[in-house]
């Protein structure tokens, strides 16, 4: 069998690009309740911050949306923890509300292979899901 050439490989993903209105308060809300690392950035401008996703990328959140805006569910960035349970523990004790797939406030959506996944907003209207997929 022929070896791939690296210009056959496919493409990684290197980073997801999320406008905020308020920096500090999405770094804040992404770095505590994630637990994820800060990462230099060159702009070194105060308009950015960028997370390491492990060998996955990174989520850069850069100020400046500035507007409201109404984002739909299904268009959203997913996290996976190691308990589903811990996960609402924290985010009880924060009183940042979720809901599951269909809608249904502090519910747990079960999906047909077994994960358990739950739904919710960051500071600026952003759908998140977190899941316990292994």
């Amino acid at each position: 069998m022929a070896q791939e050439s690296k210009q056959d490989q496919p493409a990684v993903l290197n980073h997801i690009a999320v406008y905020v209105d308020n920096l500090q308060t999405s770094t804040e809300f992404y770095q505590q309740l994630f637990n994820l690392n800060i990462i230099p950035e060159p702009f070194k401008d105060g308009k950015h911050t960028w997370f390491s996703l492990g060998s996955v990328g990174h989520l850069h959140l850069i100020s400046g949306e500035g507007a409201s805006a109404t984002f739909n569910k299904n268009n959203h960035l997913c996290f996976s923890v190691q308990s589903i349970d811990r996960f609402i523990e924290k985010l009880n004790a924060k009183k940042i509300a979720f809901e599951d797939w269909p809608g249904k406030a502090g519910a747990v959506t079960k999906r047909v292979d077994g994960v358990k996944q739950i739904y919710f907003k960051d500071p600026d209207g952003h759908w998140l899901e977190v899941n316990d997929d292994k």
